[in-house]
């Protein structure tokens, strides 16, 4: 009886569990992750003309209603969920019934790269249910992801192929960097990239950062490591290490070649990689000139004095420049009658020059050799650009004033000025109000503005500029300066 009896209590308790069991499978909310079919992530790699960012990700569900929302997580870089990472989302709004989905992702571009990484699925429901891990196309749940944030070639030791060190010290190797505020430009502006480092083709063991510590002879290069994504397109060049027991010889090389074109911000001298540096111009130091580069706009000769670390040696270079020279046949100042004309020419060594004649900072029509004939009284100039090579321009100005009346003795201000003839009269200034500080207007009686200038240099009105018919214009002047304001009137008659 008793054995009877437990007998029916064992069937009870047996086919209870079933049926929790049974009720329990029929609900449970499930997501099975299928293969994927790629055997890493390495996003970045520019594909016609943009950073290709775009992977597929497709599960199958069981039991979530419509509406639900699934993302896909990446573990950390070690391979592990605490902390994972979240990507794009997508709801089921379609017939829950299809029970499976795509979702289409992209790595952050921040992301830290990692070989380790693994993937899943997670439901954004009250009580979130994950997916098992994603498994690879070679089946395994670990493989590398990363987001390649700098796809091309870069340069280390300041872009130079030779280095030298002292017998017994060191210099640094550092990945070329030259405008930090530029990011696209240099790898070492993006701070989750790590390196490998080489020596004769061999990497070297523990060295991942910006900059590599020498200390043997050989031939080193760097390379962006990306892991599993590795490419050896994304490489630096290669330098050529030496050591030296005395100090080797230094070079200095010109970024714009010597001669150099001095004009703009100046050529870049670059010394041989040593330790320390300090330049001197002309035999005197250059204070706080102690980097490895210098930048000037002058000729001269540079040396530069490198610390190898124990030794040191001098590099020279004798810069020059390869601008030209252009010379004026009359003087500054010139004097002539009214009815008189000075023809001025340019003399010049500049390859293909072209030439423009200004009366004060009027451009004169037409006027644009090597000579001009000048009629009347004024401020001139010529500009003499050098159209080929180094290609600057100079400026030579002249002054031109009749016998008896130069330009810059002007002690009144005229209200009359006559164009009855050629030569003309040309409305001047005392030179008191010549300066960059003096704004001069000029203003039709229409209401128009002329002239509106600072640093007036007698130059209006422009030859040609008025035709006079049966009234004599008036315009009037407005002179401010920093010891008042000016005004009056101009009458121009023929």
């Amino acid at each position: 009886m008793i054995q009877k009896t437990t007998l029916s209590v064992i069937r009870f308790i047996l086919f209870f569990s079933i049926f929790l069991c049974t009720k329990t499978n029929s609900y449970a909310q499930t997501i099975v992750p299928q293969q994927l079919g790629y055997p890493r992530i390495c996003a970045g790699l520019i594909v016609d003309g943009k950073p290709f960012n775009e992977y597929n990700a497709t599960f199958s569900y069981v039991d979530f209603p419509a509406g639900t929302t699934f993302e896909v997580e990446l573990s950390d870089d070690l391979g592990n969920f605490t902390t994972p990472t979240a990507t794009t989302k997508i709801s089921i709004t379609d017939n829950a019934a299809l029970q499976q989905q795509t979702i289409k992702f992209a790595v952050p571009t921040n992301l830290k790269g990692s070989d380790t990484y693994s993937m899943r699925i997670k439901s954004n429901t009250a009580t979130p249910v994950y997916s098992l891990r994603f498994r690879n196309s070679q089946a395994v749940t670990s493989f590398p992801i990363y987001y390649r944030t700098y796809v091309e070639s870069f340069f280390i030791n300041d872009k130079l192929a030779t280095a030298t060190y002292c017998t017994g010290g060191s210099l640094s190797l550092s990945i070329y960097n030259p405008t930090p505020a530029d990011i696209p430009s240099s790898p070492a502006n993006y701070s989750n990239l790590k390196y490998k480092w080489f020596k004769d083709d061999v990497a070297i063991a523990g060295q991942s950062g910006k900059t590599l510590l020498v200390n043997a002879p050989g031939v080193y290069y760097a390379q962006i490591d990306y892991g599993g994504c590795n490419d050896e397109n994304f490489s630096s060049n290669r330098v050529t290490v030496t050591s030296s027991t005395s100090g080797s010889s230094v070079t200095v090389d010109s970024s714009l070649g010597n001669p150099f074109c001095s004009s703009g911000t100046g050529t870049t001298l670059t010394a041989t990689a040593g330790n320390k540096y300090q330049w001197k111009k002309n035999g005197a130091v250059i204070t706080g000139a102690t980097n490895r580069s210098y930048t000037t706009n002058e000729a001269a000769v540079y040396t530069v004095d490198v610390d190898f670390g124990g030794c040191t040696a001098t590099g020279t270079i004798d810069l020059k420049g390869n601008n030209f020279t252009a010379s004026l046949n009359v003087p500054a100042a010139n004097v002539i009658a009214p009815n008189e004309t000075l023809s001025v020419t340019v003399t010049t060594n500049a390859v293909n020059p072209t030439f423009q004649w200004f009366l004060g900072n009027n451009v004169i029509s037409g006027a644009n050799t090597n000579t001009y004939v000048v009629s009347a009284r004024g401020n001139y100039k010529v500009k003499v650009s050098q159209a080929a090579g180094c290609v600057v321009e100079q400026e030579l100005p002249f002054t031109v004033s009749y016998d008896g009346n130069p330009v810059t003795s002007v002690e009144k201000i005229a209200n009359i000025i006559s164009l009855s003839s050629y030569p003309y009269d040309v409305w001047d200034i005392p030179s008191e109000y010549k300066n960059p500080e003096t704004s001069v207007k000029i203003i039709s009686s229409n209401g128009d503005m002329v002239l509106d200038v600072v640093n007036y240099q007698g130059d209006w009105p422009p030859s040609g500029s008025i035709d006079i018919k049966n009234v004599n214009p008036v315009y009037y002047y407005v002179i401010q300066s920093g010891t008042g304001e000016r005004k009056g009137s101009i009458t121009l008659i023929k």
